[in-house]
Parts: structure tokens; sequence; C-alpha cells
């Protein structure tokens, strides 16, 4: 299984968009706008691919203070539990590692939690919401 950095702009990033939209949004009956798409331009994208088809895919982005922010996490639903999540998160924490960061921060869906204290994240403060659920921000140090 494939997993590599996309172009923003290119057949891989509309296949990553319909995947985050499938995945994330149309289940809390939301849509992307062209604003909420924008910001792509300048993160790092990340994709999983099976047999020329994308089955997983997030987004790395720059928030200062050698900090990079996960986003956009999405696996398919009948790829779910194979690993798929986990093979995705190692390669971003390298790149983002290889790139200079020390710390990866995310605002997790707690329903994610667990995934993601599997991969050695932490939760930091209070719950909030976003995008109409609960989240939490979850934190690693990459070194």
């Amino acid at each position: 299984m494939p997993i590599m950095q996309i172009d923003y702009g290119t057949p891989e990033y509309d296949q990553m968009v319909r995947l985050r939209d499938e995945i994330l949004r149309r289940p809390l009956g939301l849509i992307f706008t062209a604003e909420d798409l924008e910001p792509d331009k300048k993160d790092i994208l990340i994709a999983a691919f099976d047999d020329g088809r994308m089955i997983g895919c997030c987004i790395l982005r720059d928030e200062g203070n050698n900090t990079i922010r996960l986003r956009q996490m999405a696996v398919r639903n009948n790829q779910q539990g194979k690993g798929i999540g986990q093979q995705i998160m190692r390669f971003a924490e390298t790149l983002a590692r290889d790139k200079g960061y020390r710390v990866l921060s995310m605002h997790a869906r707690d329903t994610a939690i667990g995934f993601y204290e599997k991969q050695g994240y932490k939760v930091i403060g209070q719950g909030f919401m976003e995008v109409t659920i609960p989240h939490h921000k979850m934190e690693k140090l990459l070194i």
C-alpha cells in the first residue's frame, strides 16, 4: 500500500476531497466550500492508495513554533481496522520530523481519541465543539 505526499489541484487531490467529504463532512450534514479548501494549497497533503484508489488521507498544516497540526484524517469505512490509519500516522510523523517539526498536534474527534492514544498522543486541556461534534486537542513530541 503506497503512502505518499500528493499535490494540490491534481487528480489525486480531487480524490482526497471526495474521500474527506464522504467520511468527514457528509455524515455531519456539512459540505466543503471553496473557502474551506483554499488553505490546502499551502498544506502537506498525504494519501494512501490501494490499486490506484485512495483509501486514506490526512493533511499537515504548519502552526509555527516547530509545531505541525494533523487535520482531516480519514480512512474509507470498509478499510478501517486494518492498520491503514496507523501507517498514515507513521508516515506523517516521519515526514514532519524530517522537516524539522518537534510537535505534532491535532483537534481529535472524541470518538477517535483511543486510536490516537495508541499512537502515543496525549489529550491537552478541555474538550470543545468543532464542526458540530466534541473534540479534544492532542499532541505528541516528535523526538
